[in-house]
C-alpha cells in the first residue's frame, strides 16, 4: 500500500508539473500576441498609483491604451482600479487624469473605480459595457497578465482581444517577470478551480 501511495504521489506531482508547465507556456504565448482590431472599447487594467500619479507599470499600460485610442481602435476608453488602504484617490481616477492630459476627451472615458482584483474589475467592466450595448473590447495590461484577463473577460460574455504593453518595467526585469508568471499560474489555477479571484495584495506586481 505504501508503494502504491508513493506511486500515486509521484504521478500527481508529475501531473501538476505538466499542468504548470503548459500554463506557463500559454501565459507567455498569449502575452506575445497583439490582437488589436476595431472594437467597441479599450479597457486598461489598473495598477498602483501614488497620490494620483500612476506607477511605472500603470503608466506603461496607460501609454499603450492611449496610443490605441489615438489609432482609432475604439471610441471608448475604460479605466479601472479602486483605492488601496490609505490612498486618497483611486487607480481609475489617476488613469482618467492621465488620459485626459494626453488628449483623450473626457466624454470618451468610462471609469470603474471600486475593484481591487482582476476578477472584480472585469465583472464590473462587463456589466458596464453590456449596459451600453458594447460587446467587444481590446484589453491592455502586462504580457504575463493577458491570459487571465482574456479568460475572465470572455466569461463575462465579452468578445475580448489582447494588446499587451511592451514597455512595462516587469518585462525589463527577469526576476519580476518570473514572479509575475508564478503568480499568474497560481491565480489561473484558483480561478479555474473555484471561479474566484486572488487577493489584491497578490494580484498585481506593482501593488504593495
Amino acid at each position: 500500500m505504501i508503494r502504491d501511495l508513493a506511486r500515486l504521489g509521484v504521478a500527481a506531482l508529475v501531473g501538476m508539473l505538466l499542468v504548470a508547465g503548459y500554463t506557463t507556456w500559454r501565459i507567455w504565448e498569449q502575452g506575445g500576441r497583439d490582437e488589436r482590431q476595431p472594437a467597441d472599447a479599450i479597457v486598461v487594467l489598473g495598477a498602483a498609483q501614488y497620490d494620483g500619479r500612476p506607477s511605472p507599470v500603470f503608466e506603461a499600460r496607460l501609454d499603450h491604451a492611449v496610443a490605441l485610442y489615438e489609432q482609432g481602435v475604439a471610441p471608448v476608453l475604460v479605466v479601472t482600479g479602486g483605492k488601496a488602504v490609505g490612498d486618497r484617490t483611486t487607480e481609475a481616477d489617476a488613469a482618467r487624469s492621465f488620459a485626459i492630459a494626453r488628449g483623450v476627451p473626457e466624454a470618451a472615458i468610462l471609469v470603474e473605480d471600486r475593484s481591487r482584483t482582476t476578477l472584480e474589475s472585469l465583472r464590473a467592466v462587463g456589466a458596464m459595457l453590456h449596459e451600453r450595448d458594447l460587446a467587444s473590447a481590446v484589453f491592455v495590461s502586462d504580457r504575463t497578465h493577458m491570459l487571465r484577463v482574456l479568460r475572465i473577460a470572455r466569461d463575462q460574455g465579452l468578445t475580448a482581444y489582447s494588446s499587451p504593453t511592451t514597455s512595462s518595467p516587469i518585462d525589463a526585469d527577469p526576476s519580476r517577470r518570473l514572479r509575475a508568471t508564478v503568480r499568474e499560474v497560481a491565480a489561473l489555477g484558483v480561478y479555474f478551480v473555484t471561479g474566484q479571484g486572488t487577493p489584491a495584495v497578490a494580484d498585481d506586481a506593482d501593488r504593495p
